[in-house]
């Protein structure tokens, strides 16, 4: 009889909740065969089995918080096996019989199955109709289909398929009628505005008490450590990013692009990079005695997911091309969301960024990441007169604002870093300098 207990989930946490067992009493295990998911700081983990039996109990219940060291649960016949069982899964490395490199906690599975959330669709609500103002106005009936064919490639129906969208209502700005990616993206976006305009009634009771644990109780930790420890200091410019606006569409039309997500984020992401090699202690931290610059940039991106917010980050951004940054930053996203992020994605970051335009916020005062001296926050993009050339025209402005550390970064050094990013977004053309 063998007792497994919670091994140490790394990052100095003495403590992980249970989110999921994957076994039941009864229940034949092999050596590598996934046990449960824990969630640790900022993360959800496959703790894989390190011995071979049959589970005999569950010794801690789903939901519960234990702290490392605590018997989780007990197991008899076979015999333990040499394996190391750590919570960093990506940074421990095992065999299989066949010699190939299998990842300890993802190791060799019978099909384990592996839990996903169900994406959330819009399959009730019709995108909405244009007023006369420019502002859309609420749905009051859906349209009927159209008699003409819808021209869309493959891959759009799939997309319109999986966001619930009726491609027989959306009109296609593409070359004769087609519909295209961002036809569908914007279709599915304008409903959910309007679904989330719904008035959700009171779920029952007076209050409602949250335990603050896992992932919570490690941001607001966090949080209240930048907050009173680093003096922060924030400015605000806005800027004319219509350039920026075009780039990001003729990049959607490029085919080196086609299968990957481009937004302003990418050039706002490239900008950073750029304007970092000029103002270089802004990619810093402050440790008290010195001041520890760094010569490689592991950009973080803050992303709101359903259990909190998480700011994994991109290794060594400043050495790759645009299109290797867009694929880093779509991939480090998507598996923010899914809730698969490990603490490693997570740790070792130098300068984040925040896109609050996607909530349709204008800008912020963002708290700093613990250990960085710099994050920058990317406002809504959105159309407003502006003066070019003597006349008033319409552009594509938004604002770009951020928060540094007093302490590392003199002001000077903070303006003139502001202004290099506003600068490639109002003319991304100096990045081929």
């Amino acid at each position: 009889m063998q007792e497994f207990r919670l091994p140490d989930p790394g990052e100095g946490l003495t403590e992980a909740e249970i989110v999921t067992w994957r076994v039941q009493p009864g229940d034949t295990v092999h050596v590598n065969d996934v046990l449960l998911e824990v969630e640790t700081a900022k993360s959800l983990v496959e703790l894989p089995s390190p011995f071979e039996g049959t589970v005999e109990a569950l010794l801690v219940e789903e939901g519960q918080t234990v702290e490392v060291g605590t018997p989780i649960i007990r197991v008899s016949g076979g015999d333990r096996q040499a394996v190391e069982t750590t919570l960093d899964t990506q940074q421990t490395v095992d065999r299989d019989e066949d010699g190939g490199a299998v990842l300890v906690g993802y190791g060799v599975r019978g099909g384990a199955e592996t839990r996903r959330r169900k994406p959330h669709t819009v399959r009730d609500v019709p995108p909405p109709a244009r007023a006369s103002g420019g502002r859309p106005s609420p749905p009051a009936s859906v349209p009927a289909a159209s008699a003409s064919p819808v021209i869309a490639k493959p891959p759009i129906r799939k997309l319109a398929k999986d966001l619930g969208v009726d491609l027989s209502a959306v009109a296609g700005t593409g070359l004769a009628g087609e519909v295209t990616r961002d036809d569908v993206v914007q279709s599915a976006q304008q409903a959910s505005v309007f679904r989330n305009l719904e008035t959700p009634e009171w779920s029952g009771g007076r209050e409602e008490r949250i335990p603050v644990k896992g992932v919570r109780k490690v941001i607001a930790q966090g949080m209240v450590d930048s907050a009173f420890t680093a003096p922060h200091v924030s400015v605000f410019t806005d800027v004319d990013a219509t350039r920026t606006m075009e780039f990001v569409q003729r990049l959607k039309a490029s085919t080196d692009f086609a299968d990957v997500k481009v937004s302003p984020l990418l050039i706002m992401a490239k900008a950073i990079l750029w304007a970092i090699r000029r103002s270089p202690q802004v990619n810093s931290t402050f440790t008290g005695d010195e001041l520890v610059v760094h010569h490689y940039v592991n950009l973080g991106i803050a992303a709101a997911t359903p259990r909190g917010l998480l700011v994994p980050n991109v290794k060594d951004a400043q050495s790759m091309s645009l299109l290797e940054l867009a694929k880093a930053l779509q991939q480090l996203t998507t598996t923010a969301r899914e809730g698969r992020t490990q603490p490693s994605d997570m740790q070792h970051g130098t300068f984040t960024i925040t896109n609050i335009g996607v909530f349709g916020m204008d800008t912020g005062t963002p708290i700093l990441n613990p250990g960085e001296t710099g994050i920058l926050a990317l406002g809504t993009i959105r159309q407003k007169p502006w003066v070019v050339d003597g006349e008033v025209r319409p552009r594509w402005v938004t604002t770009v604002g951020g928060s540094f550390d007093h302490r590392a970064i003199d002001g000077d050094v903070i303006s003139r870093f502001v202004a290099d990013v506003a600068s490639i977004l109002e003319e991304p053309a100096l990045l081929l300098d």
